[in-house]
């Protein structure tokens, strides 16, 4: 009888830690999800960074919310902050919103999503003038009065191939309400003051297809020196998010074709997981 009752007891007790376990696991999914507003995607954004974002609803990040909305059968709810210092802080942190459209992969600041386009810093020159131009050691480049962000990348390679005293800098974090390093950069290279200019490649080619000059936009794919050029983008949810990161994935994967029309759209050189440039067909 004892045996019999030691067995039962034996019985309830795994029976109770296994309901224990589950209700567990459902709540610790509940409180992970419950970050998510699944009545809305919250997107936290820049209310004035074209090519990405605007409050208009007019970057190419603007419309590739538009494509998630769509799948998840929501309406969009912007959180607006312009994308400097405190951007993640101030919005995905603070649970005000529930995605960044365009994060850098492995950025230890968000969860990435996986890449969903692969781009690159590129060289921007007037027509004609540098045929053929691959690489920043190109002998014709030395004499050249170029233009650069303060900060990023390309400023190391210029270091590498003592380039310089050729610059002219541009600042890096602005308020884009006020202030357009972009295209003050493409005016100049437009109208002769530069020769070349090195920007993001999203933001070269979009203001450079806009110039009031016909420009080359030349990937920086080939350079053997200093940091890597081209960069994988993701969407970038919060850290212990993964459900939300796995839902963002198969929409990646449905949609992926969309999503590279509109990139394309906007002149985004697009590259390929063998670091070469995507032709857009036709």
């Amino acid at each position: 009888m004892l045996w019999r009752q030691l067995k039962l007891f034996a019985s309830a007790t795994t029976a109770s830690l296994i309901l224990s376990w589950a209700a567990g696991g459902s709540l610790a999914m509940a409180q992970t999800s419950e970050l998510v507003d699944r009545s809305q995607l919250r997107v936290c954004a820049d209310p004035s960074n074209l090519p990405f974002s605007n409050k208009k609803g007019e970057g190419f990040e603007n419309k590739i919310a538009e494509i998630i909305s769509e799948e998840l059968d929501v309406p969009i709810k912007y959180t607006w902050f312009p994308q400097s210092i405190g951007f993640i802080r101030q919005t995905l942190d603070k649970k005000r919103c529930d995605i960044i459209i365009g994060y850098v992969a492995t950025h230890e600041l968000v969860l990435n999503s996986n890449p969903y386009y692969r781009t690159s810093y590129v060289l921007i020159h007037r027509d004609g003038e540098l045929e053929g131009f691959k690489s920043l050691n190109d002998p014709r480049i030395k004499p050249m009065k170029i233009g650069v962000i303060a900060g990023t990348p390309p400023v190391s390679i210029l270091a590498e191939n003592k380039l310089l005293d050729n610059i002219k800098s541009f600042h890096r974090m602005v308020d884009r309400r006020y202030y357009s390093p972009a295209e003050e950069m493409i005016a100049d290279i437009s109208e002769g003051r530069l020769d070349i200019g090195l920007l993001w490649g999203p933001i070269g080619g979009y203001f450079a297809e806009k110039a009031d000059k016909k420009l080359t936009v030349v990937p920086l794919i080939h350079e053997t020196v200093g940091p890597r050029m081209s960069y994988r983008i993701t969407f970038g949810v919060r850290r212990r998010e993964k459900v939300w990161k796995r839902q963002l994935n198969r929409i990646i994967r449905r949609r992926q074709d969309d999503i590279n029309k509109i990139l394309v759209e906007y002149g985004v050189p697009l590259i390929d997981e063998a670091g070469e440039l995507i032709k857009p067909a036709g």
